[in-house]
């Protein structure tokens, strides 16, 4: 009897103690929900350093996912938001059937979606570490067979056959790494891409618009460019400095019968100063310098302006991404005093100069003298190429 109300009384204190720590819990839930729900952060208590601090206090400062560490200098910011990931996947309009090729892929995430979505993922990726967690994410997984990765620089591969690009890429090479793409062949069907916003901006800008730049000439004449939507940099891990934008590329097919190394010569003379008039732009010496040198070039070598073939046009559009991935995008500023770039009006020499006026009789024959790049439509400089092309005014 004694034993047996010991053991009841046993019971009871256990019961009273589950109760206690079960109402302790609820409470600290509590707090934390009421915590988070205001706004505010939950504190950490520091773990103490153990005998290899460095290493601890390393960790503290870098960002990691599945035991990788991240490198801002690197261009690496890995999408954490997953609606965001579903979202750009969506966007693509992937069909089962396609090739994929995905441009650092980091550690998977977006990946996995794409190949939920597709057929095959072709990843590239220049970082070992990457490469290493990549392969084992998937390992003896049903993705494994569907997924190949490339260890190497995107902007020195030869890339194979793909049906659509989805990436999220490193913004310093967001400028070579699209005109890469818009000259592969056979060409594919679109790309998705998460650029820095400016950039973003520019490759959509319209005429008249402040962002309109050379850079969006060129990419226009090439290929469809549309946003998607913008992306904060809270989406990130780490976090860059600054905001995104995700732009869908449509190759534009066939490609306009241009010659882009022509392309490309006026369109850097008329963007060197957009803001100038085209009279004014031409009437600088240097620009007259080089046109009659080419002139003079072409006509005593009697070369054929005929145009190029379509193996040769493909090279050359890489020279529609020369530069620097801003200095490509943006207006060049000439410090030169305006006395050594403009034709002096007193010079009756400079005003005599057949070449000059033939130079200005383009310009007045197509209404152009007194218009400005930044107002001009892919139209206007095909014509504008055209006229000059017909006078035997050549820019490569």
């Amino acid at each position: 009897s004694v034993e047996a109300n010991h053991g009841d009384l046993k019971s009871e204190e256990n019961e009273e103690e589950a109760e206690s720590i079960s109402f302790e819990l609820v409470h600290q839930v509590s707090i934390y929900q009421a915590t988070i729900m205001a706004g505010g952060k939950i504190r950490k208590e520091k773990k103490p350093r153990s005998g290899g601090g460095g290493s601890a206090g390393a960790g503290a400062a870098n960002h990691y996912q599945g035991g990788v560490s991240f490198h801002k200098s690197k261009g690496q910011h890995i999408l954490k938001n997953p609606l965001l990931v579903d979202s750009i996947v969506e966007k693509s309009g992937i069909k089962s059937s396609d090739v994929i090729l995905e441009i650092g892929p980091g550690t998977g995430n977006l990946t996995k979606k794409l190949l939920e979505a597709g057929k095959m993922v072709i990843a590239v990726e220049v970082d070992p570490r990457m490469v290493l967690e990549l392969q084992r994410r998937f390992q003896g997984t049903p993705f494994n067979n569907r997924l190949k990765v490339i260890q190497g620089d995107i902007l020195k591969c030869d890339l194979p056959y793909f049906d659509i690009c989805v990436a999220n890429i490193p913004y310093q090479i967001s400028s070579p790494l699209t005109f890469k793409l818009l000259s592969h062949r056979p060409a594919f069907r679109c790309a998705i891409i998460m650029f820095q916003r400016e950039f973003a901006m520019r490759l959509i800008a319209q005429p008249g618009q402040n962002l309109y730049c050379r850079l969006s000439v060129n990419t226009q004449l090439l290929a469809r460019i549309s946003h998607l939507l913008k992306v904060g940099k809270n989406n990130f891990r780490p976090p860059p400095k600054v905001d995104s934008s995700v732009v869908r590329i449509e190759p534009r097919k066939p490609l306009p019968p241009v010659n882009f190394k022509e392309w490309d010569g006026l369109i850097r003379l008329c963007f060197n100063r957009k803001n100038k008039t085209l009279g004014s732009i031409f009437r600088q010496k240097s620009v007259l310098s080089l046109l009659e040198k080419n002139y003079k070039t072409l006509n005593a070598l009697q070369l054929s302006q005929d145009t190029t073939s379509q193996d040769t046009e493909i090279a050359e559009l890489a020279v529609l991404g020369d530069g620097d991935a801003e200095d490509a995008s943006m207006e060049i500023e000439d410090e030169r005093d305006d006395d050594d770039m403009e034709v002096e009006e007193d010079n009756a020499v400079a005003d005599k100069s057949a070449f000059k006026e033939k130079i200005l009789g383009v310009l007045k024959q197509g209404d152009f003298e007194e218009k400005r790049s930044s107002k001009l439509t892919q139209v206007d400089f095909l014509y504008l190429l055209s006229l000059f092309n017909k006078s035997g005014i050549h820019f490569s």
